[in-house]
């Protein structure tokens, strides 16, 4: 095929086998990581759908987009991995096409900002794995020029296909393919921006030792979901806080009171032993005693 002639038209079914066999083969050689779509919903999560939004922002490439959604959906992204600054993909197409888009970090002074914006704000930052934020934060996050997600500007794209376009429909493809591993791995987001997220849940772990117990609560309950969804493991810290300390000791004088009080509620409640009555004779020995006493006087008047 030359450079200007256009591939011929397959279907998507055809589309769909190709992509089989390559990731098969892909497989075969060392591992790949496809990227599936499970209905018609390319991306179904706060994250996911927030880079979608964000690259669909792009009015210049508006033409592309569909076209990327359509290749995304056939399975076409048959490998697609995140790392930090750069993302690589392969493509099926006509060809196996290779793509490496590069990104560059994201600014300190707008990741300190981010930081100091979080800080305090414990609830929105353990629903940060939901994109359950307050609007403040969550309008901050998500703005198309200062925010966490990256400009066009702020990314360096290629295909090595024939397409002169700065954005083909592979390129396209490989951005939603993005989207959609934001669904189960929202954590590479921040890999990709060159920040550490544990940050994030860090300053939501001070403010929570500093709201006392309800908000020590909360934290130990989600930390489980946490690290499911972000890929770590939350280490218990080898020192305590004295906060936490002070908690733990009012904590313990509580439940001294609360026992002591239900030992003596258990002792007011408890019977008393009483006297055991006698029990009343028999009708057959009353008579038998009233009988024994009359001829005992009887005698004694003789």
């Amino acid at each position: 095929m030359s450079f200007w002639q256009y591939a011929p038209y397959r279907s998507v079914a055809q589309k769909r086998a190709d992509a089989a066999k390559t990731v098969a083969k892909l497989t075969k050689a060392g591992g790949c990581s496809p990227v599936v779509i499970d209905g018609t919903k390319i991306s179904t999560s706060f994250w996911g759908k927030a880079w979608c939004k964000h690259i669909e922002g792009w009015q210049d490439n508006q033409n592309r987009l569909p076209r990327g959604r359509s290749y995304v959906r056939s399975g076409a992204v048959v490998d697609l991995r995140l790392a930090a600054g750069e993302i690589t993909a392969k493509v099926q197409g006509s060809s196996l096409y290779k793509i490496k888009i590069t990104v560059t970090e994201l600014p300190s002074a707008r990741w300190k900002s981010f930081k100091q914006l979080s800080l305090g704000k414990v609830a929105s930052l353990l629903g940060l794995m939901q994109g359950k934020l307050p609007d403040e934060l969550l309008q901050e996050l998500t703005n198309p020029e200062t925010g966490l997600f990256p400009r066009k500007q702020e990314m360096k794209l290629h295909c090595d296909c024939p397409d002169y376009s700065s954005l083909c429909k592979h390129l396209a493809a490989v951005l939603y393919g993005v989207g959609n591993r934001l669904d189960t791995q929202p954590n590479l987001l921040f890999t990709l921006r060159g920040v550490d997220h544990t940050e994030l849940l860090s300053q939501a772990a001070g403010a929570a030792a500093e709201l006392g117990t309800a908000a020590l609560g909360t934290s130990a309950l989600a930390d489980d979901d946490l690290g499911a969804i972000f890929g770590i493991e939350l280490a218990t810290p080898a020192t305590e806080t004295p906060a936490v300390k002070v908690i733990k000791k009012k904590k313990k004088v509580v439940k001294k009171v609360v026992a002591k009080k239900v030992v003596a509620k258990k002792a007011a409640t408890k019977p008393v032993a009483t006297k055991t009555a006698k029990k009343p004779l028999p009708a057959a020995k009353k008579t038998a005693k009233k009988t024994a006493k009359k001829a005992a006087r009887k005698s004694a008047s003789r």
